[in-house]
């Protein structure tokens, strides 16, 4: 499905829908969201849907500051930014904000105790979370409804569960995700005319999350692209010392130089980037679900999570997924007698991965795009 593809239905249909939630059409939603980056480009065909179904609904959603700078320019949406570096004392300026005011319905699509401390702050009629299987970090106690359950599904999936509940139309899906045209304008200058892919080679660095594949593999499919395809490579990244490594060691490697961008772009540029690109290519991370948020196919290397849960969810059919033959490994059994989403936490877990898998998803994804 086309990331831009609108509803069809008229705004007038729209207005006399009901939510059974409150036996009327909603005056007023929040969102409560915060992070991460792949996760917020998932949440996004929800409040679409939420616009689509109730145009008349002011609907705020409270992100975190990373995050609120990829919504920033969101049309019909109020973003209230929540850093987690202020702790309580940014709670606090939270519910100063919200003073006077009552939303009809609170979606708290965190689940996790920091985003439930805050939802103390946030005044509303109906607290909707998620079911008890997937309300964790006893979120139930800060919500008074639950959506549906709806077990081993996507992310997004889930969170279009509260859609669901709300009684609007969950069924298309929509991101729209805002990308200013000065944005799209620098990707052009920072990659000129050319045909590119897009590597986001390193995941976010947490304790024991081993997502990461190694720099030599990336190494022979940037120059299996350039050989094959005329695809430059263009890198993307944070500013991290291991980032910084592995741009440095792919310009040493690569014989098709790429271009450097790790920690030269800002969130727009990035999605700029990914939009114009051919593909985006790396592990589980923000990148990939950014690739569905702007219509590009993303070539997912999962190995240590699964795909089925947190794979870039238009792309999950160009994912190089070890993941079964990883679970089997670690825990001697199937991905469905283990719990949904567990992680495979050894160190060497990626490298299971091999290139030639990686150029074979590249040349099947490249040929069906082509034909």
């Amino acid at each position: 499905m086309n990331p831009s593809t609108n509803s069809s239905t008229t705004c007038a249909d729209q207005t006399l829908k009901i939510s059974p939630l409150l036996g009327r059409a909603p005056e007023s939603i929040c969102v409560l969201r915060l992070s991460a980056l792949g996760d917020i480009c998932n949440t996004l065909p929800a409040v679409r849907a939420l616009q689509r179904q109730w145009p008349d609904c002011r609907i705020t959603w409270i992100v975190g500051k990373v995050e609120a700078m990829m919504l920033d320019g969101i049309d019909g949406v109020e973003l209230l930014v929540y850093d987690k570096r202020s702790g309580f004392k940014g709670m606090l300026e939270l519910r100063k904000k919200l003073k006077g005011r009552r939303f009809d319905l609170l979606l708290h699509m965190q689940a996790a105790l920091r985003a439930s401390l805050l939802s103390l702050c946030i005044p509303a009629r109906i607290r909707l979370g998620f079911d008890a299987e997937r309300a964790k970090d006893n979120q139930r106690l800060f919500t008074n409804r639950q959506i549906a359950p709806n077990p081993r599904k996507h992310v997004l999936d889930g969170f279009m569960d509260f859609i669901r509940a709300c009684g609007a139309d969950a069924e298309s899906l929509e991101w729209r995700m805002p990308i200013p045209d000065q944005d799209r304008e620098q990707a052009r200058r920072l990659v000129g005319e050319q045909r590119y892919l897009v590597i986001s080679p390193c995941s976010s660095q947490r304790i024991r999350n081993f997502r990461n594949w190694s720099v030599e593999g990336y190494a022979e499919v940037i120059d299996h692209a350039w050989q094959q395809y005329g695809l430059r490579t263009v890198l993307s990244g944070g500013n991290t010392e291991l980032e910084q490594h592995y741009g440095e060691r792919l310009g040493e490697l690569c014989s098709a130089t790429p271009i450097n961008l790790i920690g030269k772009t800002s969130l727009k540029e990035l999605l700029a980037l990914i939009e114009g690109a051919e593909l985006v290519l790396g592990p589980d991370s923000g990148p990939m679900h950014m690739g569905t948020a702007t219509g590009t196919p993303a070539l997912g290397l999962y190995a240590s999570s699964n795909p089925d849960r947190t794979g870039p969810y238009l792309s999950r059919q160009w994912v190089v997924n070890a993941y079964p033959a990883q679970v089997q490994k670690a825990f001697g059994c199937e991905v469905d007698s283990i719990s949904w989403g567990k992680r495979v936490r050894e160190p060497d877990v990626m490298d299971s991965i091999q290139v030639s898998e990686v150029t074979a998803m590249m040349d099947r994804l490249l040929a069906e795009r082509s034909a």
